[in-house]
């Protein structure tokens, strides 16, 4: 395990329940809106809401709207972590215990986001917010879904 500092993302996401079936047809779905997916970066943003975001950073020219993907920011803070290695679709059955092993080991930081980033098709790091010398990252879980002028924060 290790301790990981982020800074705050800006993504496209499609959000899904989060449960097992839903997540992989919600990652088909991704994907299949954004063409070639060479060189795209990857996350899972959940959280105690039942909500699981397949979320791809934005890059200059994308435009959610377009594509009808949903623009947010992953937020950025110090995050626990460890990495899970396997094939597909083996290695999903490893990010839970792994989460569960971060929950054992650190104060999770609950108003923010926990992820899974997705470095190779092999190879996921699951991600817990953690606090940082007792304060908080981020903003509230309201936050995460909040409309207008600005995008919403996962």
């Amino acid at each position: 395990m290790r301790r990981v500092q982020r800074v705050e993302t800006p993504v496209m996401f499609l959000a899904v329940n989060d449960n097992s079936d839903e997540i992989g047809l919600g990652w088909d779905h991704l994907e299949s809106k954004l063409g070639s997916l060479r060189s795209r970066r990857f996350s899972g943003a959940f959280d105690d809401s039942g909500v699981y975001r397949c979320s791809v950073q934005v890059r200059e020219g994308d435009d959610a709207s377009r594509v009808g993907l949903v623009q947010g920011v992953i937020p950025g803070g110090l995050f626990l972590g460890s990495t899970v290695r396997g094939p597909q679709p083996a290695v999903y059955a490893l990010l839970a215990p792994t989460f569960a092993e971060l929950q054992r080991t650190a104060q999770w930081d609950r108003t923010r986001p926990s992820l899974e980033y997705y470095r190779r098709h092999d190879r996921i790091d699951v991600l817990m917010p953690v606090l940082d010398g007792g304060r908080s990252s981020g903003g509230d879980l309201a936050g995460h879904y909040a409309t207008g002028g600005e995008p919403p924060r996962l």
